[in-house]
């Protein structure tokens, strides 16, 4: 099945997301921080990152998702400018914000809102993977 990287700065998180993918047969990697993620990303290249919104600041996810989908051809992550990322978020629970996928602004797939459903997980993971099969 998918390498499916996990940013988290929740223990928890990763625990429950890690429990549902591997139930799936999915192979997950851990990070717990944007620092990590990136190392990570560089020496396990997944099929799919799972990120958090906010760690260490409030918009640490967003700013990474930016940094990777980058259009510049020189970035340093140029390579993973078309890794799917699905956003996991506590925000639409906390607070009257709604953050949805825009190419530009927000660069990201899908949504999995906190606490996490793991049917809903697994539903939007793979229609993510499926969608990308075809690409």
């Amino acid at each position: 099945m998918a390498r499916i990287l996990v940013v988290d700065d929740d223990p928890d998180i990763i625990t429950a997301v890690r429990m549902s993918l591997e139930g799936a047969g999915h192979h997950v990697i851990a990070a717990y921080s944007g620092e990590e993620g990136f190392e990570k990303l560089k020496s396990e290249n997944p099929d799919l990152l799972i990120l958090d919104v906010m760690m260490e600041t409030h918009t640490e996810g967003f700013q990474m998702a930016l940094m990777l989908h980058n259009p510049d051809p020189t970035s340093e992550y140029a390579q993973f400018r078309d890794l799917p990322i699905l956003m996991l978020t506590a925000i639409h629970s906390t607070t009257p914000l709604r953050f949805e996928p825009d190419i530009d602004d927000l660069p990201v797939e899908l949504f999995v809102d906190k606490p996490i459903d793991p049917d809903d997980l697994l539903g939007k993971v793979d229609w993510i993977l499926s969608r990308e099969k075809f690409e």
